[in-house]
């Protein structure tokens, strides 16, 4: 699949919530969503994430924004993450990595010289009719959500 870019249109996605529950991106049309992937629950960077878009979640909703967090983590794992840091938003468990896929946040990493298959942090700002508006690749853990608010002035 080639590389999604702004202007595309968001590929679909059915897969399921924290609680099992079924999420497709088509129940949010209307609205504005911030598509994040992250590697894994209860990691420092994720944590940090997690963290920062929680506490920032309230501004994101006055802009008329939803805040959607993918990882392969399974469900309960995403429930036990998303009760601990109080994070007021969804999570889907990509467990088959197929959400990942289609966003290009599956691939090559590279740590300490090893090269390695794994989920890319990266976030996709999403309109109310379902096209990629813009795609933060750099992602800056602790302050994402500065970064949103930053690229979204632009």
């Amino acid at each position: 699949m080639s590389e999604l870019k702004k202007g595309d249109l968001a590929p679909a996605i059915n897969a399921l919530d924290e609680n099992g529950e079924s999420i497709t991106l088509d129940e949010y049309r209307g609205k504005k969503v911030v598509l994040y992937f992250y590697p894994r629950d209860n990691t420092p960077g994720c944590t940090a994430e997690a963290c920062d878009l929680r506490d920032n979640y309230a501004q994101f909703i006055k802009q008329g924004f939803e805040v959607i967090g993918v990882s392969a983590d399974n469900e309960k794992s995403h429930q036990n993450f998303k009760s601990k840091y109080q994070l007021p938003f969804r999570l889907i468990s990509d467990p088959d990595k197929k959400v990942l896929q289609d966003y290009g946040a599956w691939g090559e990493k590279k740590n300490y010289g090893k090269t390695y298959m794994g989920i890319i942090r990266k976030t996709f700002i999403i309109n109310e009719e379902g096209y990629v508006e813009k795609i933060i690749e750099k992602v800056k853990p602790g302050e994402h959500s500065k970064q949103i608010f930053d690229e979204l002035s632009h």
